[in-house]
């Protein structure tokens, strides 16, 4: 794994996120990753658990990469995510930090927020 191969990989997840498709993100994930959204909350194993947890992804979704860094085989990025439904729009701007296996696969993801960084309107 390169730096662009997992700068490739970030660009894909932000984009799955985006297309609101939970097979699609969890396909993203090795079988047995861990994610921890948000850090704190008990994590979720394989990505059977992955993709219960995306299928929360609902209405109208966009995601805009802010800043990454890259060394090794692990990301630290922050991203912006907005989501409208149901008249509302919800603004969230975590920071993921993501390893990754030689065949490009997440292998653990923990997100750093909190409801209070959470605005709406």
């Amino acid at each position: 794994m390169t730096a662009p191969d997992i700068a490739a990989a970030v660009d894909a997840y932000l984009a799955a996120v985006a297309g609101g498709d939970a097979a699609r993100v969890a396909a993203l994930y090795a079988d047995d990753a861990t994610l921890e959204d948000p850090v704190g909350s008990p994590p979720r194993h394989g990505r059977a658990a992955i993709e219960e947890f995306y299928g929360g992804l609902s209405g109208e979704i966009t995601t805009e990469l802010l800043v990454a860094r890259i060394v090794g085989r692990e990301a630290a990025f922050s991203f912006r995510v907005v989501t409208e439904v149901g008249g509302a729009r919800y603004t969230v701007e975590p920071i993921d930090v993501m390893t990754f296996d030689d065949a490009g696969l997440i292998t653990s993801m923990r997100a750093f927020w909190a409801p209070t960084d959470m605005i709406v309107g």
